[in-house]
Formats: C-alpha cells, structure tokens, sequence
C-alpha cells in the first residue's frame, strides 16, 4: 500500500510507480500465484505507448474495496470486502452514464435493503477532465434562497440549485424536499441535467414512537446516500466519477441533515413541540431535542424495512474492524475527528481509541466542484468522509 498527498494529473513516472506499487499489492493479497512480473511488463509497455493502462476487472473491483477500507473517516469499514462493483468504463455519452446511476439507485436501494455498490465509468485520459457528475449525492435535496432570506429545502445545496436554474431547471411549486436533477458533464461537453424517476428513490417518512405530532411536520429523508462527487484512486488511474454507497448511520440524517444550523436546523421547531425550556442553556434543550429526532429517524427507517445503523452499533462494528485489521498484520488508520459520531460522544468505543490519521492508496478523494473557479485545483480530502458521510 502507498502512503501519499495525492494531487490531480498523471505523470509518466508517477503512474509508473503507483501501478507498481498497486500491482505488488494486489498480488500479495488476492492472487499470490499470479505472474507478477508478466503482468506489470504489460503493464509498463501498455504506460510507455499511450501513457497510461487498461486496469483488469479484478485489479479495479480490489482497488475499490481497499479506497473503502482506506478510507480514514469512515466509521463503517468492517463491510468493505461486500463492496459490489460495478464496471461500466465502456460508456460514452452522458444518456448512458445517467441510465447507470439510476440502475445503480434500483439495486443498491434493494427494497430497503442497502447493498453497498460502487459504480465505476471511464477514468481519465492522461492530462484530460474526466467525467464529472456534478451532485455531491446522486440524491440531493433542493435548497432555494427566499426574497426575505431565508432558505426553503437543504441549505447545502443552494448553490446547485442557482446552477440548475442557470441551466434551465425550474419548479413552478417549490417544497423543502424536491428531489434535484442529475447533472452529468462530460470530457470537453457542456454539462447536461437529467430527472431522475420517482420509482426508483426510496424516501421514508420521519415519525416517531411517542410522539405523533411528528408526524405533521412533514419530514422525510432518502433511503440511499451514494456519493457521486469523489475521485477514486486506484494504483495511480484517476476515476472520476465512480458514485458509491453505504447504509446510513442515524446521526447522518437525525444530528446532522435535520439538526445543523447550516442545513434543516430542526431542533429549534423540535423543542418547542416538547414545551423545552429554550431560555437556558442549562436545561440542555438542543440535547433533549436532539435525542428525540434521532429516535425518529432510526425508528422510522426500522419501521419501513430500510437498512440504518444507530451510532452504538456503528462504533462497536468498527472495533471489530480493527480487530480483524490486526489479525492480517495491518493497521486501521483513522481521523478521530471523524471517527467519533456527532452525539454521545464519549458513550461510543472509539471515542476512547487514539487514531494515527494516515492516508493511503487506493482511496477516494474529494474534487473540486465543476462549476467553481477553482476546479482545476484538487480540494482537500478533508471535506466528508465515503461510505459514511453527512450528507
């Protein structure tokens, strides 16, 4: 495995020695009676010709399973091995690649019962853009700006939906969970934005076992987050649009989407549904609240047959993951920071373990967004973390 800063770009040396050092890898760990010095002068004279190589179907299907479990902030690791992976490098034109997300939406979402699939298109050519899909999840909300400032919908995504609209997206009727297009750009094209059908995105009612008043606020959350903004990285091929998904966490949606100031900011509208005291910091109103809207959520996602995961089993799962880590004489690196849910901190096992924070290849790294000044430059991996995001 590499240790490294990844950067965007190919170089001849680069992708040279990051091939290499994949190669030995994947050989090591999956298919020790390999020729491996067949395979990497192949590959050598393949990089010498055009600048770059054809990664085999198990090379790249490996390679996306260990991106996942080097992935430092993601508390859900003890799955990678079920990782599906999907191989679509052979699509050219952005029809085809919105038709696969929406396939790969249908058999992840299984009926509730998420499978973690990766679906992986044309890497980039060598000094070239890459595809690039343009929402951070395959399923995002809308966020509009109001006349009197405030925002109706998802205020993480008010800059998107400026853009589609810029791209001729409209709603005559605007509510706070209109499902936004998919937007698909690709190598040296205009981008194009595409309706995703209802039939295949799963949403759940928020509700909750006590209360029913819950009920009327009218809340309810997607049951599928895959990631479709990353770079994947494998043995120095840059994917870059290769959307990605896990299960929920419940504080994903409940303490986070639903309980961020900066997004739903739902506990203000929670606790004066329960008469909290609201005056007083003291009478740890944000924390009761909080409680009771994570109840809902995981109540909710139980209640309709949809995979979720709460905080307690999360941090004991990945425990485990590290057991297992160290029975193969590796290590589980980990950004603390990430690591440790955002509620009941102390309460979780992780919380406890000290991390060595170490980024390594093959993994998944944030890109800048298509649409801003800065997109030739990479964005710090630092932004979220894959599989289990709060997003």
């Amino acid at each position: 495995m590499l240790q490294l800063s990844p950067r965007v770009g190919y170089s001849y040396s680069r992708i040279k020695t990051h091939a290499e050092i994949y190669l030995r890898q994947h050989t090591q760990e999956c298919a020790p009676s390999k020729d491996l010095h067949q395979r990497l002068a192949h590959i050598q004279a393949e990089i010498d010709l055009t600048g770059t190589y054809c990664q085999s179907f198990d090379e790249l299907a490996y390679g996306a399973k260990l991106a996942w479990r080097n992935s430092t902030r993601c508390i859900g690791r003890l799955y990678w091995r079920s990782l599906e992976v999907r191989d679509l490098r052979h699509l050219s034109r952005a029809e085809d690649i919105f038709q696969a997300c929406v396939e790969h939406l249908r058999l992840a979402t299984n009926g509730g019962r998420i499978r973690p699939m990766i679906t992986v298109f044309a890497p980039c050519a060598p000094d070239q853009p890459g595809i690039r899909i343009w929402n951070s999840q395959l399923i995002r909300y809308a966020g509009y700006q109001q006349p009197d400032g405030t925002i109706l919908g998802d205020p993480g995504q008010v800059q998107l939906t400026d853009y589609l609209y810029h791209l001729g997206w409209q709603r005559r009727e605007k509510t706070a969970f209109d499902i936004l297009p998919l937007v698909i750009q690709m190598p040296g094209q205009p981008p194009k934005f595409f309706e995703l059908p209802r039939d295949a995105i799963l949403e759940v009612p928020i509700h909750h076992p006590e209360y029913p008043w819950f009920e009327t606020l009218g809340l309810k959350w997607h049951a599928l987050p895959v990631i479709s903004n990353m770079r994947l990285e494998i043995g120095g091929i840059l994917y870059s649009a290769a959307p990605f998904n896990g299960w929920y966490m419940g504080t994903e949606i409940g303490a986070r989407n639903f309980g961020d100031q900066g997004r739903y900011n739902l506990l203000p509208v929670i606790a004066e549904k329960l008469n909290l005291n609201m005056r007083s910091k003291d009478s740890l109103w944000k924390d009761r609240a909080l409680v009771e809207l994570n109840i809902a959520v995981l109540y909710s996602f139980r209640s309709a047959g949809v995979t979720i995961v709460d905080h307690h089993t999360a941090s004991r799962q990945f425990i485990v993951f590290e057991e297992q880590e160290c029975k193969a004489h590796r290590r589980a690196f980990g950004d603390w920071g990430w690591l440790v849910p955002p509620m009941s901190a102390s309460t979780m096992e992780v919380f406890h373990h000290p991390y060595e924070n170490r980024t390594l290849t093959p993994n998944f790294f944030y890109q800048a967004a298509p649409w801003s000044v800065a997109s030739s430059q990479e964005v710090s991996s630092s932004h979220q973390c894959p599989f289990s995001t709060g997003g």
